[in-house]
C-alpha cells in the first residue's frame, strides 16, 4: 500500500507533536506543515524535513490527509476548506465552537466523501482501553479534571478546554439520553469560566458528575465508576486503575477483592494517529467519529448554558 500523503496545520504546543509522530510512521509521510507563525513553522518543517506555507490553502493540493491543530476559533473555516478540497482530516478537540458548525463538518465529509476524527485522545490513553471491558451499567460516575492556569487554551472556557475530555469519555459509554443536567461555574483569572462543576442524570437511571478547573495548583486526571457489585478508579494521568470487586454473595459475607491494572506506555497521541490512518485505509469509521465530537460539544454547550443561567440568577 502506498504511502499516504500528510500535513499538520498548526504547528503549536499540540500540532508539533502531530508533525513528530507523522514523520516515524512509516505508513504515511509528512509533506508539509502549515503555521502562521512563519518561523515556527519553518523551524518545525525543517525539523522533519516537510515544507512549510504560512496559507494552509497552499498545503491542501499536496496531501491526502491533515490534522487541524489551530486555535479553536478558527476551527470551522481551516477544517471546512480541508474537506472541500477532498483531504481527509483529524481536528482537535473540541470539534469547532459551535454545535451547528460542527453539524456542517460532519455532513461535508459525508458530501465529499471525508474521513473526519476529533481529537479526543483521552479515548487512546492505554489505561482507558484496558479497563473499558469491565465497565458496564455504571450508576455513578465521578470525574476530576484539573490542571494549574496556562494562559494557552484560554480563548475558550474551562468546559470545552479540559471537562469535554471526560465528557466524551462518558458519552462513549452509552448511558441513554440526557434527562437532567445542573452546572455550576465561575470566571476567575479570564473572562471565560475557569473551574466549572456538572452533574448529569442519564435515561438509564446513571449519574455523573464532572469538576474541571485551569485555575489548581496541580494536575489531576481521575474517574471513577460505580456499577452493581464493582467499582473502579481510574488515574488517567498515571495510566493506573484500580478495580474493587464483590467476592462472593452477600448471605455468605462476601468479600472484596482488588486488582490493579498499568497501561501500556505507548504514547496516546500517536495511538489516534494510528487510528485515524487505519480509518482512512480501510474507509472504516473512525473511533472518535465527527458526530461523537459534535454530541460532547453539544453537552458542552448545555453546561454552560446552565452555568449562565445560574450566574444571572445569582
Amino acid at each position: 500500500m502506498d504511502q499516504l500523503k500528510v500535513g499538520v496545520i498548526g504547528v503549536g504546543h499540540l500540532g508539533q507533536h502531530h508533525a513528530r509522530i507523522y514523520s516515524g510512521l512509516p505508513e504515511v509521510r509528512l509533506v508539509a506543515v502549515s503555521d502562521i507563525d512563519q518561523s515556527r513553522g519553518q523551524s518545525i518543517a525543517k525539523q522533519y524535513q516537510a515544507l512549510h506555507y504560512a496559507q494552509c490553502d497552499r498545503l491542501l493540493s499536496d496531501v491526502d490527509a491533515v490534522s487541524v491543530a489551530v486555535p479553536t476559533s478558527h476551527h470551522y473555516p481551516v477544517v471546512r476548506a480541508c474537506l472541500e478540497a477532498g483531504v481527509h482530516v483529524l481536528v482537535e478537540k473540541p470539534i469547532t465552537s459551535l454545535v451547528e458548525d460542527g453539524q456542517m463538518l460532519v455532513k461535508l465529509a459525508t458530501q465529499h466523501g471525508c474521513i473526519l476524527q476529533v481529537g479526543h485522545v483521552e479515548r487512546f490513553n492505554p489505561i482507558v482501553e484496558l479497563v473499558r471491558p469491565l465497565i458496564h451499567h455504571p450508576g455513578f460516575l465521578e470525574c476530576h479534571r484539573l490542571s494549574p492556569f496556562q494562559p494557552r487554551g484560554t480563548d475558550v472556557d474551562v468546559v470545552l478546554d479540559l471537562m469535554i475530555h471526560d465528557l466524551d469519555i462518558v458519552l462513549s459509554l452509552n448511558l441513554g439520553g440526557i434527562v437532567t443536567i445542573e452546572a455550576s461555574g465561575l470566571a476567575v483569572l479570564t473572562d471565560q469560566v475557569d473551574i466549572a462543576n456538572a452533574r448529569i442524570g442519564f435515561a438509564n437511571g446513571g449519574v455523573a458528575t464532572f469538576t474541571a478547573s485551569r485555575i489548581s495548583t496541580g494536575r489531576l486526571r481521575k474517574c471513577r465508576i460505580f456499577q452493581s457489585q464493582s467499582y473502579l478508579s481510574i488515574d488517567y494521568q498515571s495510566r493506573q486503575a484500580v478495580v474493587h470487586r464483590r467476592n462472593g454473595r452477600k448471605d455468605e459475607g462476601a468479600s472484596v477483592e482488588t486488582d490493579q491494572f498499568s497501561g501500556a506506555e505507548d504514547e496516546p497521541l500517536q495511538r489516534e494517529l494510528r487510528a485515524f490512518i487505519e480509518a482512512i485505509n480501510t474507509r472504516s469509521t473512525p473511533r472518535v467519529s465527527g458526530e461523537d465530537g459534535v454530541a460532547s460539544l453539544d453537552l458542552a454547550h448545555r453546561i454552560l448554558e446552565k452555568i449562565h443561567m445560574t450566574s444571572v440568577m445569582a
